[in-house]
């Protein structure tokens, strides 16, 4: 199981969120890219980057700091946030990003995401972000009805191959994943499948390694210090 270490952009600093409220925000760095420099020195494969002033307007919003972090690291950088259309898509990928995040698109714009699919391939990565099993857009503002589950197989037969999925009521929380929900959208035949949210423990990840998740996106954990990176990537070995 790959380990990301994520790093979320509030104007243009590093910053954790609390369960997505923006009212209770962490800055943890002003310089993004050093970050991102220590997470690669440490062993990161890639960086997982959410633009959340994006997420919450509807439009890419932080590109200044998300070219910083494409130019400073010779690792990939996955990006999501903001993302609703097919410019900004084909915007993201030409900053050298290397794989883009739908979440709200996926939601309300599936025909987007089957094109976007058709000419990008893996680089079509779909966030699926849920509350009580719901999914929620819009920076995690809304909340849809529709189920998680649901949306994956929908997504699963446009063409997607790797679905994030953030279980929102652990996210930021350094309580433990949701292990019962990662259990539920792991399909032998399904989309790979990247865990995000909860994690506080090195036991934690081996545990998720054993439901069969592809990687998965660590956060406050790493920022409050509960352990290196370093070290959760010499606990899967």
């Amino acid at each position: 199981m790959e380990l990301i270490p994520a790093i979320d952009l509030q104007d243009g600093r590093c910053v954790r969120l609390y369960q997505g409220d923006f009212a209770q925000s962490t800055v943890y760095a002003d310089d993004p890219v050093e970050v991102a420099r220590r997470w690669q020195a440490q062993g990161a494969q890639r960086i997982h980057v959410v633009d959340l002033d994006g997420a919450r307007s509807g439009r890419p919003t932080n590109r200044p700091a998300i070219q910083a972090i494409v130019n400073g690291i010779s690792i990939p950088v996955q990006l999501g946030g903001g993302l609703r259309s097919e410019a900004d898509v084909r915007n993201t990928l030409a900053l050298g990003v290397e794989r883009v995040i739908l979440g709200t698109a996926a939601v309300e714009q599936a025909d987007l995401v089957a094109r976007l699919v058709a000419a990008f391939g893996p680089q079509i990565i779909v966030g699926v972000d849920a509350r009580d099993g719901n999914v929620a857009t819009a920076g995690w503002l809304n909340t849809a009805a529709l189920r998680a589950v649901d949306l994956i197989a929908h997504m699963a037969q446009l063409g997607v191959q790797r679905i994030i999925y953030t279980d929102i009521s652990r996210d930021g929380t350094l309580t433990e994943p949701n292990y019962h929900a990662m259990a539920e959208v792991v399909k032998p035949n399904g989309p790979a499948i990247i865990a995000s949210g909860g994690v506080a423990e090195l036991s934690q990840l081996q545990r998720l390694a054993t439901l069969g998740v592809e990687a998965a996106i660590v956060g406050k954990a790493l920022y409050a210090g509960k352990f290196s990176l370093a070290e959760a990537i010499d606990s899967l070995k």
